[in-house]
């Protein structure tokens, strides 16, 4: 059996998704070992020299200048834990729970937090076992890091709190009990390790940027679906049109949609058509797809350094024998990212869903209305475009971005905060409403090539056809309709899609 390696320095974000999703063993890399010992033999230096360093032997926050006698610091890191327990909400998903192990783990390997080796590998243990501790959503605002999540996190490492384990939500001590696992209990420094730290915003950011990267390629199939569905030109598309311009995003994109509605039977019967030009929803998916592409380009730059940061506080230099306070531990690039995210998410969305408008309303498709052959007896897709926009104007909301804002905390110890938890909460949202918003307009334009049988499509777009074909029949006449937006989805959300033209778009960097 194959470990991955995890030393707090090379961890790429492919390999953190693919652990993550597979679940992959892991081990430290016996580099980490070395860091993490020499950070701790820092620590147990100072504690023996009686040095007051902050984290170590004082409180925290406010309460930074009070030292606390050795005697005590156990309790400590317990009261640490247990006070910070404060979050509220759904419980995060397994996945993101799991991701968060990965980074916090990842980030103790460098051994910049002085914690114990035993305690990381307690971690490792609690991962392998498939301990999913019960962690709410909401209560972090992004600066000392993400401490009510982390603080529910840790407190399955003491045996308390709650977990997950073998399907079942059950109190913290059962779980590990079960798993075979004692309990720990945390020396000096180890508790504010433990909730020091970025690794919740970054799991759930890491996962929106993952599924929006999927999502900004599976809008460009798509969206070349609804524009055979719509008979519109591929004029727009190219090459030399984007090369004018110059952006990397618009040429990727341009390429792409060329590409896939190469040699199409649709597209030959009408290019001596009355129309000049398309809608923008059409003429205009290289500029917005594009500009897509290069906002997560960035935003995959940002992320794949975060998971390989150490944002605990404070920093235990051991070559230097240093201990340094700082602010590592604030959230403002992840909370600009995540922002970034839902903002570039919201995109993709509107102009998803102008395209099914544009596809449903007769004036402008040239189709039947709402795509129904029977109107007025069937409402075709009619109240299946009211959810997308219900959807499209949910995410303009939550596309608010959350890293313009702070409320000081800690008696203004605290007095500028990043949000960046928030931030990414929402950013996920919005990345599953627009999901669903591609999974309408993929029916839809689904709908509008059957409309134009005996014509074909091109080589690739047929297969994503067939595809949806496959699990959703065509629409004949009024159905419950939810199930096929499911099954739409699932097929966007799984890679299915992409994977049908992925030989085709591969060879031009789709």
């Amino acid at each position: 059996m194959s470990f991955y390696e995890l030393d707090g320095e090379n961890l790429t974000l492919d390999e953190f998704f693919r652990i993550v999703q597979q679940q992959e063993k892991i081990k430290l890399h016996p580099r980490a070992v070395e860091n993490i010992e020499k950070g701790r033999t820092t620590i147990e230096k100072i504690i023996q020299e009686k040095r007051t360093v902050y984290g170590v032997n004082t409180g925290f926050g406010k309460f930074s200048e009070i030292l606390i006698p050795e005697d005590k610091i156990e309790e400590l890191q317990y009261n640490l834990v247990v006070s910070h327990a404060t979050g509220v909400g759904e419980p995060l998903s397994e996945e993101i729970v799991r991701a968060i192990s990965i980074l916090k783990i990842n980030s103790l390997a460098k051994g910049f937090s002085g914690v114990r080796l035993c305690l990381v590998e307690k971690l490792i243990e609690m991962y392998h076992a498939g301990i999913i501790p019960v962690i709410p959503a909401k209560g972090s605002v992004g600066a000392s890091g993400d401490l009510a999540p982390l603080a529910h996190y840790t407190l399955v490492l003491l045996g308390m709190g709650e977990a997950f384990y073998r399907d079942e939500r059950m109190p913290g001590a059962d779980a590990m009990k079960m798993a075979g696992i004692k309990p720990l209990v945390l020396k000096a420094k180890e508790g504010l390790a433990m909730l020091n730290g970025l690794q919740v915003t970054a799991a759930i950011a890491g996962l929106a940027h993952r599924r929006l990267r999927n999502l900004a390629r599976t809008a460009d199939v798509i969206g070349a679906l609804t524009t055979e569905g719509l008979k519109g030109t591929p004029s727009a598309f190219d090459d030399r049109i984007q090369r004018a311009r110059g952006l990397p995003g618009q040429i990727q994109v341009g390429r792409a949609l060329t590409e896939l509605l190469k040699d199409s039977e649709i597209r030959s019967s009408h290019e001596d058509c009355h129309r000049v030009q398309d809608a923008y929803s059409l003429r205009c998916m290289p500029q917005v797809h594009g500009a897509v592409r290069d906002a997560l380009s960035f935003i995959r730059s940002m992320l794949a350094i975060e998971i390989n940061s150490c944002t605990d506080n404070p920093l235990i230099f051991y070559e230097q024998e240093d201990v340094l306070s700082g602010g590592n531990f604030h959230g403002q690039p992840l909370s600009m990212v995540s922002d970034m995210l839902a903002i570039t998410t919201t995109y993709l969305a509107n102009i998803s869903e102008r395209r099914i408008e544009y596809m449903l309303d007769p004036n402008t498709s040239e189709m039947a209305g709402f795509l129904t052959e029977e109107g007025g007896l069937n409402s075709g897709f009619m109240i299946a475009q009211v959810t997308a926009a219900s959807l499209a104007s949910e995410n303009k909301v939550l596309a608010h971005p959350a890293s313009v804002d702070s409320i000081p905390t800690s008696a203004n110890k605290e007095d500028y905060v990043s949000m960046s938890c928030h931030a990414a909460l929402k950013a996920l949202e919005v990345v599953e409403n627009t999901e669903y918003i591609l999974g309408i307009e993929l029916l839809c334009a689904c709908q509008a090539i059957d409309l134009k049988e005996p014509l074909k499509s091109s080589t690739p777009l047929e297969k994503v056809h067939q595809l949806v074909r496959a699990h959703v029949p065509h629409l004949t006449t009024d159905r419950y309709m939810k199930p096929d937006i499911e099954k739409a989805r699932e097929l966007i959300v799984s890679g299915k899609v992409w994977a049908e033209v992925r030989l085709e778009l591969d060879v031009i960097g789709g």
